[in-house]
């Protein structure tokens, strides 16, 4: 399967999943208030982490056939982990999280105060299993290195996660990520693995710019950790120590400022984030 196909699969698996699961997305136990008061179902990037599984299982059965690839390449199995892990760590969230700790300040001082936050909880349970995908396959000795692509993969998850805050604006930032690695990997096995996620969460973008659904922590943290990890997979150590570098930034620059603030005074950066928002 070729990248391009890939992605139009991913697409077309979320759109009909979106359609599918309209009236589910109603449910009371999923709506939440977004940035302009309107009641709107949240953790609906759960439609592409289905639509992924949905693929992978398909991809699964033509290979048992004879048909496409066979057996699984490892990295899609280590995609798949960490899109459904991710993916559950943060409906966890969604479901049960509270607005009154924000940021890793907020978590970890009610950590340091006895109290367990599902922040928290979404934190530790991304290292760990950051931990198991990045050292899939590596050898001995490569302990430091195996730390910090982890903290990486976790970083990119956190990141758009709080790149979440407005319509559009996490799968945007994604999208925008994606495209270095997907030139450098291009019909590689990561740039394939990857793809229909990327074409999954690209169909929820209309409807999340409309206002008619929100990715929520469960499709943002999992879709950061994807990309997190297709530069793991794809990137020199060198690139991927530099990408770190980037993502420790702009994580502590996040505990003093405000992304939304800062987009909104930049001109350019305003307009790409207004593209395609409905009134």
């Amino acid at each position: 399967m070729s990248v391009v196909l890939a992605l139009v699969v991913g697409f077309v698996a979320a759109r009909l999943l979106v359609h599918a699961t309209r009236d589910l997305l109603r449910a009371p136990v999923l709506e939440r208030q977004n940035h302009r008061g309107r009641a709107v179902p949240t953790a609906a990037g759960i439609i592409a982490v289905v639509a992924v599984v949905l693929i992978e299982a398909g991809r699964s059965i033509f290979g048992a056939f004879g048909v496409g690839q066979t057996p699984a390449s490892p990295i899609r199995m280590l995609v798949l982990l960490s899109c459904v892990g991710f993916a559950l760590l943060g409906l966890f969230d969604d479901l049960v999280g509270t607005q009154s700790d924000q940021r890793f300040r907020g978590h970890l001082g009610a950590l340091v105060r006895g109290r367990v936050t599902t922040g928290v909880v979404k934190m530790l349970g991304g290292a760990g299993l950051a931990i198991v995908l990045v050292s899939a396959g590596r050898g001995h000795g490569d302990g430091v290195r195996v730390v910090a692509d982890a903290l990486l993969v976790v970083l990119a998850a956190n990141l758009c996660n709080l790149f979440d805050r407005a319509p559009g604006r996490a799968i945007k930032v994604a999208l925008l990520a994606w495209l270095p690695v997907a030139l450098v990997a291009r019909d590689d096995t990561i740039g394939v693995a990857i793809a229909p996620v990327i074409g999954a969460f690209a169909a929820l973008l209309a409807d999340d710019l409309r206002e008619r659904l929100m990715l929520g922590d469960t499709g943002a943290y999992a879709l950061g950790a994807v990309i997190g990890l297709a530069v793991v997979a794809e990137c020199s150590p060198t690139t991927r120590t530099a990408v770190l570098a980037v993502l420790v930034a702009c994580t502590i620059a996040s505990e003093v400022l405000s992304f939304s603030r800062v987009i909104e005074r930049i001109g350019v950066l305003r307009r790409l984030d207004d593209l395609g928002r409905g009134g």
